[in-house]
């Protein structure tokens, strides 16, 4: 297999002159790219980084950090992305867990790199650091155009899963299963060459990094959204032509509320296609009607195994995450068993796992045996999360092994609860936990952000109208302002449990 170097320097020579990468002023054709990546890749020698390093890279989706990927890419060097906005405290620990060589920063998170305690050579974008390579002095000079020297089996890149009690795992990827992720990724979006997409998913984020690796092997326009700005992506997805969106359902629903959304043209855009997190019922209907795409994608992954599986019509049967991708096996195991030969009967809940023999997948946890014995078993990686499958063999996500609700001896899945609450038209956004009950254990509690005036009782109306059994239904209704989210859209329910929200004010509630 090609490792990623050899690709990129496979697509400017298949088409020089295509846009490659668009950042505001900033227009690049695969040619021009190439060259001012080949003189990245002579900075990043020159500070010092050797084919094996690591380098931590702390940026918005800007075309810096875009080219930074790349010319790890070429250079054999494994690239360290995380969040911008991570603390000092949080770029100490990736730099020291990583055993990075070097950190680049940029205007986002230069204060916290100022104040960490690495002292690692630094390479700036957009802003000075004491001692640091400026991006844009390294991309002024000239360099020889750049030869790869990764391998397919070297690393390509190393992301850190979120951490909830502990630390972050970092979680390293070589370059073929990078590689094949994002030729299963093209393949199951129907992504042609020459495609556009929005650069808005971060690139310490398993998303971002498939949207940009994806359209380099297309030939496609990575357009930049450094941070996202609801009128910012409208007019970006009208002026670059955008044909492929993937986003998580947060931004989707952000969009449609947008005020300018009804008057964007959307006639280029295809295909689109979430991850992430599951997107409500209702918030699915409405972004099928504003957008009518021909292909709408519900994609279930994560970092460690880039596809679980592929629903390419997420609106014909609502909530299923369809079957197995293209690299992928799947099973559902009893949960709590650990044993991937505990396979659950068709209908029936339990954990779902993957198998690790698959292209895509990762290896092992960075420096973490603990968790590698408890995800990892007999080739089979243990997702965490609970499902099933249905008759006709799609698997359905109902939530984290966590996040179950257990009430009176019953499971109720949150999700379950929120697409039925979702399909209320006074409900804009909502989230269910399990809050402690001295009799039932749990009870169902719903947190609910309001489109317009509704009451609990109405709520409790359409619950007990709808599908969703008796024992499921929200015995508690709490309106809230907004709902806790990660920065990439995810839902934080253990932020509700702890009871870390805000209540709508008294006024708008009594309204």
């Amino acid at each position: 297999m090609l490792d990623l170097g050899r690709s990129l320097i496979a697509s400017a020579a298949r088409d020089p002159d295509a846009l490659a990468i668009v950042d505001g002023d900033v227009r690049l054709s695969y040619a021009d790219w190439l060259r001012q990546i080949s003189a990245l890749v002579q900075g990043l020698a020159d500070m010092g980084l050797r084919h094996g390093d690591r380098l931590v890279t702390a940026m918005q989706n800007n075309h810096a950090a875009a080219s930074i990927h790349w010319a790890c890419q070429m250079a054999g060097i494994t690239i360290v992305p995380v969040n911008w906005r991570a603390t000092a405290d949080e770029i100490t620990f990736f730099t020291e867990n990583s055993g990075a060589r070097a950190i680049a920063c940029d205007g986002s998170s230069v204060d916290a790199v100022r104040a960490s305690a690495t002292d690692l050579p630094c390479l700036t974008y957009e802003t000075d650091v004491d001692g640091a390579v400026r991006f844009e002095d390294v991309v002024a000079g000239s360099a020889p155009d750049a030869s790869p020297k990764a391998s397919a089996d070297d690393w390509s890149i190393m992301l850190y899963t979120s951490g909830t009690t502990a630390r972050p795992k970092g979680v390293p990827r070589r370059h073929r299963a990078e590689r094949a992720g994002t030729l299963a990724h093209v393949a199951q979006n129907l992504m042609p060459m020459n495609d556009a997409t929005l650069g808005v998913m971060p690139l310490y984020h398993t998303m971002g990094v498939r949207s940009l690796l994806a359209m380099t092997l297309l030939n496609g326009t990575f357009v930049c959204l450094p941070r996202f700005n609801c009128a910012d992506a409208l007019g970006l997805i009208a002026d670059e032509r955008i044909g492929s969106l993937y986003l998580v359902p947060t931004l989707y629903h952000d969009l449609l509320e947008h005020p300018d959304f009804a008057s964007t043209d959307l006639s280029a855009v295809k295909r689109l296609g979430f991850a992430g997190a599951s997107m409500t019922d209702g918030l699915l209907k409405r972004v099928q009607a504003a957008f009518q795409p021909e292909l709408f994608v519900n994609h279930y992954g994560s970092s460690e195994i880039y596809t679980f599986s592929i629903e390419q019509d997420a609106v014909s049967k609502p909530g299923s995450a369809g079957k197995a991708g293209l690299n992928q096996d799947l099973r559902v195991v009893r949960m709590g068993a650990g044993d991937p030969a505990a396979v659950m009967a068709q209908g029936e809940e339990g954990e779902i796992i993957a198998t690790l023999a698959g292209d895509e997948a990762f290896e092992g946890y960075w420096q973490r045996p603990d968790a590698n014995e408890k995800s990892l078993r007999d080739g089979w990686y243990f997702t965490g999360d609970c499902g099933h499958f249905d008759a006709e063999g799609d698997l359905y996500v109902t939530g984290r092994v966590d996040d179950m609700i257990i009430t009176g001896g019953e499971n109720v899945s949150p999700v379950e609860v929120e697409s039925c609450l979702s399909m209320h038209p006074a409900v804009e956004d909502c989230a269910a936990v399990g809050l402690p009950d001295e009799r039932w254990g749990k009870i169902v509690t719903a947190f609910v952000k309001r489109r317009h005036a509704v009451s609990t009782e109405e709520l409790d109306a359409h619950c007990r109208d709808s599908a969703l059994a008796n024992f499921k239904r929200p015995r508690r209704i709490i309106f809230v302002s907004e709902l806790p989210k990660s920065p990439v859209g995810k839902l934080l329910r253990r932020e509700l449990v702890a009871g870390n929200y805000t209540p709508e004010p008294e006024e708008t509630a009594a309204g």
